[in-house]
């Protein structure tokens, strides 16, 4: 009688990717989901506090971010220096020939004064005379006056 003294060969052992891709897509698509997107998240804006109603985004708008130290977007694109006449090219490009685009101005509180006249000014001599600011809604609960 004659013994088989060979090894048994074990199977190789498989990896299921497709339930790692599967849970993969829906921690994506969660993440997707529960991101918030702000017009403000280009600079580190705390906005002034005001008792208004909120603003309706329109089609036609020309967003305008100052930051804390005055630096300056125009609709997200960072501006490399603040000086009035890059501003009103670039309010200019941004309002792409619309005599009837709205600046939105959306200044950081503790912003300089300067920085808004300044963007006020580069707005003006773009040839747009719609004007308005973002403030954040007053929230405190002493409105008793």
């Amino acid at each position: 009688m004659a013994i088989n003294f060979r090894k048994i060969q074990p199977d190789e052992p498989e990896i299921n990717l497709i339930a790692f891709i599967d849970v993969l897509l829906v921690v994506l698509i969660f993440l997707m989901l529960s991101t918030t997107y702000n017009k403000l998240t280009e600079l580190k804006i705390t906005l002034p506090v005001a008792n208004a109603a909120p603003q309706k985004s329109q089609a036609n708008e020309v967003v305008i971010g100052i930051g804390r130290n005055g630096e300056v977007t125009v609709n997200g694109k960072q501006l490399p220096k603040s000086s009035v006449a890059a501003m009103v090219l670039s309010i200019k490009e941004a309002a792409a020939g619309n005599p009837d685009a709205v600046v939105v101005v959306s200044a950081d509180a503790l912003t300089t004064h300067q920085s808004v006249i300044s963007v006020l000014d580069a707005a003006r001599l773009s040839g747009l005379a719609k004007i308005t600011f973002i403030s954040k809604a007053d929230t405190s609960s002493d409105k008793s006056q």
